[in-house]
């Protein structure tokens, strides 16, 4: 760097040679799927059961298959992203015909300048929950009156704002309530109370926020949008200047009602293949969803295949969990003469890939929402030892054992394989999950979804080269643009090659070697502005098959000949 000093003195250059290679993450699960409420085609990060409750709503017979597949999931960690597919729901409105609003981006676009046909509120999301709430609303004129008077400190009135406009009489009070009980599981429970807000469309808060009624229902509310003004009024949704603003009609007065019972909520709980597919979609994205475990959960084999196809083998960081069904989609049971026949014919359709892995049982589980049990596909659950051995131990360890494969909530297997039937399933890269008496339930199998004798046929190995690419490939992306020369060649063998020797310590690799110099750098690679690193690897592969041999050892015979030393 020239110095541009004219006369004696000191300069300070900082410069940054502390690049480094970090691991990347690979704990995130995906999943898609049918809920009763929440965003619909919109990604959500969820955390734990709680959340899923909070976001998409309890589960029905028409929507625990992926509820619990969620829920499972996150018994074992704590990250995942869902996304609530498309079907033909529709959101419950105060009056006239429902409409389908599914997430925020659509009522951006096509609702939030208002909607006359459907009265003032419509559900923020699609499904029959929606028509649960109550939605009410009262100003100076009509709160002496009002039924929800008691939940509000004062009444509403003229804002400061307003006053500073010279205008009065903008305030209004908004309360909304789970009616029928399907939010909260008490009917009348109040969910939200919004006081103090304004019928002035340019009105800001005390925060500096948009403090306009309208405003404050689409950023803050969990449960509901406004689509008109209420019946009778007049100036609503106009600017504050020298206005005195229109009041609500007392309630006795015929034709004014502002309170409002939502209805015209429609399920439509049973999705189509392509709808499926849209939402699944969503997920090859791979720079704006970092996620390394996709489970499909109850799904036909053709969902299972789009999801292998066109989400793993395209994103190529991340591995898909599937469980073997029949040719109608439903379980293998341990009593059906065809359940190994039913496998094949599964795996044939899934192909051969080492980013997906199967297993090929469901199992059954209590469903404390309904007080009755189900059948779920396990993958979830393999997904989610996937996940937990990342904290328990590191990426490069295999799920599977008496240790690392244990499975939470199992009550009973619907296939439940014997040693021959679990050699037969180890052949078709299918991972047995197995209850042995006394050990509990767990995956007894460790194979990606490859036929082919490889490094990558199990699930460990799988994982360490997914992990190892992602972190060096977000360590290699600083290389762009810098001088291709013996410093930056060198910058990068210093910064990958630690990373490597730490993976090496956590019993990752046994062997590693990284090229980065003229060898692979030649001057024709340099002239095509090409950088190009070369990462030998020889990993470190899990047990699955162990023999001991036995010797009973006569009197006058050494150890060391008997054991043939």
């Amino acid at each position: 760097m020239p110095s541009f000093q004219q006369s004696p003195g000191v300069e300070t250059v900082e410069k940054d040679a502390s690049a480094v290679t970090t691991g990347a993450s690979s704990t995130v699960g995906g999943h898609v799927g049918v809920f009763k409420w929440g965003p619909v085609m919109t990604p959500m990060l969820i955390a734990n059961e709680d959340e899923i409750v909070n976001v998409f709503g309890k589960p029905d017979d028409l929507t625990f298959k992926s509820f619990f597949a969620t829920s499972n999931f996150l018994s074992y960690t704590s990250a995942c992203w869902v996304v609530r597919a498309q079907t033909g729901n529709t959101n419950a409105v105060s009056s006239g015909t429902a409409l389908l609003i599914g997430n925020a981006d659509v009522y951006e676009e096509a609702f939030s300048a208002g909607q006359a046909t459907v009265g003032p509120f419509a559900a923020r999301y699609p499904g029959t929950m929606g028509n649960s709430l109550l939605i009410s609303m009262a100003d100076a004129a009509t709160f002496p009156t009002w039924d929800y008077r008691g939940q509000f400190q004062s009444a509403p009135g003229s804002s400061e704002y307003a006053l500073s406009k010279n205008s009065t009489n903008d305030e209004v009070h908004i309360i909304i309530v789970d009616a029928g009980g399907l939010f909260s599981g008490t009917p009348g429970s109040v969910l939200e109370k919004f006081s103090f807000v304004s019928k002035a469309v340019d009105a800001i808060s005390f925060e500096g926020l948009s403090n306009y009624y309208a405003n404050v229902l689409r950023n803050q509310s969990s449960f509901a949008y406004w689509m008109d003004h209420p019946a009778g009024v007049t100036n609503w949704g106009t600017t504050a200047v020298n206005k005195v603003f229109s009041p609500l009609q007392d309630t006795v007065v015929a034709g004014y009602d502002f309170t409002y019972t939502l209805t015209g909520g429609t399920d439509d709980n049973v999705p189509t293949d392509g709808e499926l597919q849209l939402g699944w979609d969503l997920f090859k994205n791979v720079e704006l969803y970092d996620i390394s475990l996709f489970f499909v959960g109850s799904v036909t084999t053709a969902i299972a295949k789009y999801v292998a196809d066109n989400v793993a083998d395209t994103r190529l960081d991340s591995v898909v969990f599937s469980t073997a069904v029949t040719p109608t989609g439903g379980p293998i049971y341990g009593n059906s003469s065809t359940r190994l026949a039913d496998a094949a014919t599964y795996k044939t359709a899934m192909g051969n890939s080492t980013y997906v892995v199967h297993d090929q049982t469901f199992k059954y589980m209590y469903d404390k929402y309904n007080d009755k049990y189900r059948w779920v596909a396990m993958n979830s659950d393999t997904a989610g030892l996937a996940a937990k051995v990342d904290s328990t131990h590191d990426t490069w360890f295999s799920p599977a054992g008496y240790t690392k494969g244990q499975i939470k909530g199992a009550i009973k297997l619907s296939w439940n394989p014997t040693k021959p039937e679990r050699d037969e399933l180890y052949k078709l890269a299918i991972n047995p999950v197995v209850s042995f008496k006394g050990d509990g339930t767990m995956l007894f199998g460790d194979k990606t979804g490859t036929l082919k004798p490889s490094a990558f046929d199990r699930i460990n190995v799988r994982r360490l080269f997914l992990v190892l690419e992602k972190s060096i490939s977000r360590s290699a992306k600083y290389q762009l643009f810098e001088q291709n020369d013996a410093i930056t060649r060198l910058a990068f063998v210093s910064s990958v090659e630690p990373f490597l020797r730490d993976v090496q310590g956590r019993r990752g690799i046994d062997e590693f070697k990284v090229v980065c110099d003229e060898s692979n750098n030649t001057k024709q690679v340099r002239a095509s502005n090409e950088f190009r690193g070369t990462i030998l690897i020889r990993p470190i592969y899990s047990i699955n098959f162990i023999k001991l041999t036995f010797t009973a050892v006569g009197p006058n015979v050494s150890f060391e000949v008997a054991a043939g030393v």
